[in-house]
């Protein structure tokens, strides 16, 4: 199986049955020089530079129903809320302040934040903030949306394909959501030239090895420029309140694949990965991620946002939470980049 590893790591790709038997195994030394390949590729590009993304959750507000998410609209337990204009400012200059030089704006589909309003704002932040790349990750809008924004200054845009599987798609998301539609989106914002961030769940209800290799083979398709994957974290208020969470050792060893796959994308240690074990961010920088998302958003709403249980990082200050991140990357002998951070 070692070989199968390093065949990958020289030509970042293998067949589907190779990539199977990866995903699969059980052995730990297979396992370690995952780690190891994926490691030394990201320092091949990017060094032990780790990039700092400044993340403002503007509104848990959403109009979809998907069945694994605590934000869902059938949620009425979620105390909802969204925030102002002047308070996503007032992130923006605490996260400059503290070095930050990307801010990510996410929250879920929520038709407060129009195009008018978005436009306007993201026009204010690089006015603003000139030095600095703008994220948005609002979910699915429309192409003239987002041609809108991105004229008005954004940078790039996450929005996770979450399964390349139609049939799983439909056991995760309730019937008036399209598969297509949300492939299309992600074609549309390639096309007009953002920086493109997708990625999937590992170890959701209902995933088989065959669906996390049919997503793999979906971001060769649309070589997106960011890859976000986290392990399945339940939320006691969705149908899925009684499933298992996605295994670390599952969620560590595809990061690895991942990173010889893609070799020069940018990769998050999420704070899912936090929330499921301790050190869990930390074993991800050490499996070839290369980004971390700190918590810019106001105190009082970070427990709101609350898309998964036993979210870690709720209660923190932005500074207290930048802090804390500097330390754990440092002890795992990587270093705090204040660069944007565009991928290569």
């Amino acid at each position: 199986m070692t070989e199968i590893v390093e065949k990958l790591y020289r030509t970042g790709n293998i067949s589907d049955s190779e990539l199977k038997s990866l995903i699969e195994t059980d052995d730990k030394c297979v396992s370690n020089l995952i780690v190891k390949c994926a490691d030394e590729t990201r320092q091949k590009y990017y060094g032990k530079k780790v990039f700092l993304r400044g993340l403002i959750e503007i509104s848990n507000y959403c109009r979809n129903d998907c069945l694994y998410c605590g934000i869902r609209r059938s949620n009425k337990n979620t105390e909802r809320y969204r925030l102002n204009r002047e308070e996503i400012l007032s992130c923006c200059e605490n996260g400059y302040e503290l070095g930050f030089r990307t801010f990510v704006m996410q929250g879920g589909e929520d038709s407060y934040f129009t195009d008018n309003f978005m436009c306007f704002l993201i026009s204010e932040i690089k006015k603003k903030y000139p030095d600095c790349a703008v994220t948005l990750s609002l979910g699915e809008r429309s192409y003239e949306s987002y041609r809108r924004m991105k004229e008005a200054g954004a940078d790039r845009y996450l929005l996770r394909h979450e399964t390349a599987s139609k049939e799983l798609y439909g056991k995760l998301h309730p019937e008036e959501m399209s598969f297509e539609k949300r492939r299309q989106c992600l074609f549309n914002l390639r096309e007009l030239g953002y920086q493109v961030g997708s990625g999937f769940m590992v170890g959701v209800p209902f995933q088989t090895t065959e669906n996390i290799i049919e997503d793999l083979r979906f971001l060769q398709e649309i070589r997106p420029h960011m890859i976000g994957i986290g392990p399945f974290v339940p939320h006691r208020e969705t149908p899925f309140s009684d499933k298992k969470s996605g295994t670390l050792e599952l969620t560590l060893r595809i990061l690895g694949i991942l990173r010889l796959m893609f070799p020069k994308a940018l990769i998050p240690a999420t704070t899912a990965l936090g929330t499921i074990s301790p050190d869990g961010r930390e074993l991800g920088l050490k499996t070839g991620c290369n980004v971390v998302m700190p918590n810019l958003s106001p105190v009082s709403v970070r427990k709101k946002y609350n898309l998964y249980d036993n979210k870690i990082c709720t209660g923190e200050e932005s500074a207290e939470c930048r802090v804390c991140l500097e330390k754990r990357i440092k002890s795992v002998g990587y270093e705090v980049s204040s660069e944007r951070g565009d991928a290569l």
